[in-house]
């Protein structure tokens, strides 16, 4: 009898009780083997170039390495390992630019084990998974339909939607420069002309921008500063939010 061929899987999740749940989920399927698991992008290029596994299950938003310039990299590499991205956002922009970049899956956070599965089962098999939840028909004919008075948020470049996500999530210029294999000058050359194509003129606007059309996955509490106390009698709105943001940004 034919020996069975497992799914070989490698895991990059920041926070580690997620990480050991994703790991648990994938153990209890025969036919997946977890070969590996990390909390980084840098770590989850290197296991991955040594492990060579058939999937890297990967966390949008990992550290060290952004796991887009990941991507980046593994294609320039000729990596076979196929990608599945791990997000809680579901607009057309993250999505569009994850595929470009050469994800063969995106899966929602907020799905269930059966859509890890299926998402781990249909790329391996050589397909692209989309999670349900991702109206994937309006932002394909959104993007085949665009027009000239479109929303300048479409407009961002790969680089500069990346720098948008990390800024509006708390991370300095140094550390996306890191994060991104580029240097801290060139960060500000990409965010001077997001900020310009979006007519917003500081952090705290981009906060309040991607707080009130849902683009960013991290609540006030987990930026990585310290905000201004808010009084406890007051509602925490877009614009409370935002200012706490750029005041703890300075």
């Amino acid at each position: 009898m034919t020996e069975r061929k497992l799914i070989r899987v490698l895991i990059a999740e920041p926070q580690q009780l997620v990480r050991e749940a994703l790991v648990a989920l994938c153990e209890r399927n025969p036919d997946l083997e977890v070969v590996d698991q990390c909390a980084d992008g840098s770590a989850a290029l290197r296991l991955i170039l040594q492990k060579l596994p058939d999937i890297a299950l990967l966390e949008l938003d990992l550290a060290e390495l952004h796991t887009l310039e990941l991507l980046r990299q593994a294609r320039e590499l000729q990596i076979i390992t196929r990608m599945v991205l791990m997000t809680s956002r579901s607009d057309r922009k993250t999505t569009i630019e994850a595929l470009r970049c050469g994800a063969h899956g995106i899966l929602l956070k907020s799905g269930s084990t059966r859509h890890l599965m299926d998402a781990l089962q249909q790329v391996s098999a050589g397909g692209v998974y989309i999670s349900p939840a991702v109206e994937i028909d309006k932002i394909f004919a959104a993007h085949r339909n665009r027009k000239d008075n479109e929303d300048p948020f479409e407009t961002l470049s790969a680089r500069e939607h990346q720098v948008f996500t990390m800024l509006v999530e708390g991370h300095r210029a140094k550390e996306i420069a890191a994060r991104l294999a580029v240097s801290p000058k060139t960060v500000d050359t990409y965010r001077a002309s997001m900020m310009r194509k979006l007519d917003i003129h500081d952090v705290a606007g981009l906060v309040k921008f991607a707080i009130t059309r849902n683009l960013t996955s991290l609540p006030a509490a987990n930026f990585h500063f310290p905000l201004p106390a808010l009084s406890s009698s007051a509602a925490v709105t877009p614009n409370a939010r935002a200012k706490a943001v750029g005041d703890g940004l300075g």
